[in-house]
Formats: structure tokens, sequence, C-alpha cells
């Protein structure tokens, strides 16, 4: 009898009516703690938003303790469920004394969305796959910042000690420099008129950077999410395969209870 309450319960907790629900309080948590960041709103209904987002967290924590009633252990075992559970527990700490700064916290309630929408999760799930491959890019992407820092210390550095005194200053500028902000009239001009043939370094710098390591994790991601919808996909085609051969078998079994009911009814014909 507990174990088919339980299943009741996984079976409504994991209902669309109810995903779309926490959804809706989801983003109503996220409308209201916006809300509060504002002095003029918070002096005309700060207590009203403050008791709609205790009220919120209330519901989100009978909703992950019915969770982990109907799932029990499996629940711990399931990595998103963790993360939402993870998300409510930071929420339910005291915000008082030195924890105060956990208040600002609380907008990682909103982040319960990723969990609960299943096309975030994909991309999620595709961004985590592509770590693996990131981590090579990001290697060769640190020597080559290695590699230019040293050559533009040495170069640059005592003439322009504000950007390439140092390697650490030097990674900062060359990081300026990667993402196009200012690095043609605020850095590289201002170079070229003491060493007119710097731009012999900068421009392959930003051709190996800008539009080659970056477009690599471009190329990464989009592979692993293709990957990952590619495995979704198959997974439905099991799950539909598994319930069409369900339905067949079944089919089969009525087919043969009618053919043999049909042989008994000729049989009590028969005089």
């Amino acid at each position: 009898m507990l174990d088919q309450g339980r299943d009741r319960l996984a079976a409504i907790v994991g209902s669309r009516r109810w995903e779309a629900t926490i959804i809706t309080l989801i983003v109503l948590n996220a409308v209201t703690l916006g809300l509060e960041t504002s002095p003029t709103i918070m002096d005309l209904a700060g207590p009203v938003l403050v008791a709609i987002d205790r009220g919120l967290l209330a519901i989100f924590t009978v909703e992950i303790a019915l969770r982990i009633y109907a799932h029990r252990l499996a629940f711990f075992r399931d990595p998103w469920s963790v993360f939402d559970f993870s998300v409510v527990a930071v929420a339910l700490m005291p915000a008082t004394g030195p924890l105060s700064v956990l208040r600002a916290l609380r907008i990682l309630r909103v982040l319960r969305l990723i969990s609960v929408v299943p096309s975030l999760r994909r991309v999620v799930g595709g961004l985590v796959a592509a770590l693996p491959g990131m981590g090579s890019i990001v290697l060769l992407l640190s020597l080559v910042f290695y590699v230019f820092a040293v050559m533009t210390t040495k170069l640059y550095g005592p003439s322009f000690p504000e950007w390439f005194g140092t390697i650490g200053k030097s990674l900062y500028t060359l990081f300026q420099i990667m993402t196009l902000e200012s690095w043609s009239m605020g850095i590289v001009r201002p170079v070229m008129e003491q060493y007119p043939l710097s731009w012999l370094l900068f421009v392959p710098f930003i051709l190996c950077t800008a539009f080659t390591v970056l477009n690599l994790f471009i190329g990464v991601i989009v592979s692993a999410m293709q990957q990952e919808h590619e495995q979704t996909a198959e997974a439905d085609r099991q799950a539909l395969h598994s319930e069409t051969g369900y339905v067949l078998t079944e089919v089969r079994a009525l087919r043969d209870e009618v053919r043999a009911l049909r042989h008994e009814l000729g049989r009590g014909d028969a005089p």
C-alpha cells in the first residue's frame, strides 16, 4: 500500500501539469526577486514581495520533500534532482550576520528552469559533453597566449609598461586584443607609432585566436550538442520501438485468443 502511494506521488510530481506549475512559480519568483532590487517598489510593496518570496520558497521546499519521499535514494542518483536540492538548500540557509551575502544567492532558484525545461537540459548536457574537447582548446589557447605574451613583453614592455610591462599585463592586453575591444585605435596603432612593423605580430595573433581558436570552441560545442540530440532521438526511437513491440505482442496474444475462442465455438456448434 505504501509503495502504491509512492508510485502515485511519483506520477504526480513527474506529470506535465506539475512541471508547468513549477515553471510558472519559478518565473514568478524571478520577477519578485527582480522587483526587490528597486527601492521605490520595495517602499510601496516590500512586505508583499517578501511574503510572496517566502511562500514560494516554502512551496519549493515541499516539492523537493515530496520528490525525495516518492523516489527515495533514487532522487540523489539523478544529477538534476541534486541540482534542484542544492538550489533550494542554499535559499534555506540563514541570511543574517556574516551569511547576509547569501541573500543575493536566492536568485539561483531561477536556475531551476534548467532542470525543468527539457530543451535547456539538453543544452547543458551538450556543454558538459563538450568540456573534454574544450579543455584541449583551452590548453592550446594558453600556449599561444604565453608565447605572444613573452614576445610582446620583451619587444614593447620598455616603451609601453602600462600594457606590456609584465607577463600579466601583456596577457590582459592580449586578451583585450583577442576580444577586438578597442584593439586597433586603443592599443595597436599607438604601438605602431613607435614600432611600425608591430602589426606583423598583432594581426597573426588575432587570426590565431579570435578567428581560429575561438571558432574551435564553437565547433566542439555544436558537435557535442548534435551528439546529445542524436542520443536523445535514439533513446526516443528505442522507447517507441519497445512500445510498438509490446503492442504487437498484445495484438498477437489477442488474435490467438480470438482464434481459440472461434475454434471452441465451432466445436460447440458441431452435431
